[in-house]
């Protein structure tokens, strides 16, 4: 689940029952901080190992593979869990994908036919989550302007940092809670992002 601004909820039990109504299976829970790692140049590397098992695994269902989140921004530091766009001609459309990616071990974990058809698997050996939306989708378009912005803006990269790294220290029930609190900046950065994409 993402944090784009136009999601986040009113309060925390807005989030859990978002949350378990999302969730293929029980939700995790944290309970913790949340641990961040210094930018790792390993990090692409292991990206292209996911595309690689993906394009073997949908072949030409896999319109668009691409690397998105902190570990596709050198410099960023970032909990070391590789976020991955995947666009198909329908993300509804679960048999067409799913089942493929299950064979090589990756599990639907996440799905919500009311944001666009989102649905989110984990990888299996590596720590990945994969992102389905369906092929012209606008938010894969804000997911990929805002990593472009923060890999060639150094201001709003060390300002999304900052905020990171200060949410971080605190204790969250659910990963989800700790994307949901970035929501303010991240609308800020994005809205700049798409302004400069389409010369705004």
């Amino acid at each position: 689940m993402m944090n784009h601004k136009d999601r986040r909820p009113e309060n925390i039990a807005a989030t859990e029952e978002r949350l378990i109504a999302a969730t293929v299976g029980n939700p995790v829970l944290l309970n913790k901080t949340v641990e961040l790692e210094p930018y790792n140049p390993e990090w692409p590397r292991l990206f292209a190992t996911l595309e690689r098992q993906m394009r073997e695994a949908l072949g030409a269902k896999a319109l668009m593979i691409a690397h998105v989140g902190s570990t596709s921004v050198p410099g960023l530091s970032a909990k070391p869990n590789i976020d991955v766009v995947l666009a198909v001609a329908d993300s509804a459309d679960e048999g067409s994908y799913v089942l493929p990616l299950e064979r090589l071990g990756y599990g639907l974990r996440i799905r919500e036919p009311d944001w666009f058809e989102h649905r989110m698997l984990k990888a299996a050996a590596i720590d990945g989550n994969i992102h389905v939306f369906s092929r012209g989708c606008s938010e894969i378009d804000r997911m990929l302007a805002f990593r472009d912005w923060l890999r060639s803006n150094e201001g709003d990269r060390k300002r999304y940092e900052r905020t990171k790294q200060e949410l971080a220290a605190r204790t969250w029930k659910y990963m989800q809670n700790y994307a949901d609190a970035k929501s303010e900046v991240v609308g800020e950065i994005l809205e700049r992002a798409l302004g400069a994409r389409h010369g705004r």
